[in-house]
């Protein structure tokens, strides 16, 4: 098991960038898939990005491709989604997801494990 802590979210103008962690317990991290999801008010949460258990395979929702990048550093139990060139659709509370297939997949159903999330504010 796996408990998953987000930070880094905020407030941040259109263009601006923000780097969020997820910090995650125990000493299985890096046998997980980790993935970002993020979910706006009145909508369904949504796939943003995911990496495999050594950050070598990654996949990105179309709408992210290019100015968000996953990644993580399995020494020290963390996740990171850097997101550049933000804009107000990014608007979002974000969460960090682990599953433990090795397969990385882009539905929410398929991750275990979920963190509380971290707000992040585009404003135009």
């Amino acid at each position: 098991q796996v408990q998953l802590v987000e930070s880094g979210g905020g407030l941040v103008q259109t263009g601006g960038s923000l780097r969020l962690s997820c910090a995650a317990s125990g000493r299985t991290f890096r046998t997980y898939v980790m993935g970002w999801f993020r979910q706006a008010p009145g909508k369904e949460r949504e796939f943003v990005a995911a990496c495999s258990q050594r950050g070598i395979t990654t996949n990105y929702a179309d709408s992210v491709k290019g100015p968000f990048t996953i990644s993580r550093d399995n020494a020290k139990n963390l996740l990171y989604l850097q997101m550049n060139s933000l804009k107000p659709e990014d608007k979002a509370m974000y969460y960090c997801a682990a599953r433990t297939s090795l397969a990385l997949t882009t539905s929410a159903l398929l991750y275990q494990y979920w963190g509380q999330g971290t707000q992040v504010t585009v404003s135009s």
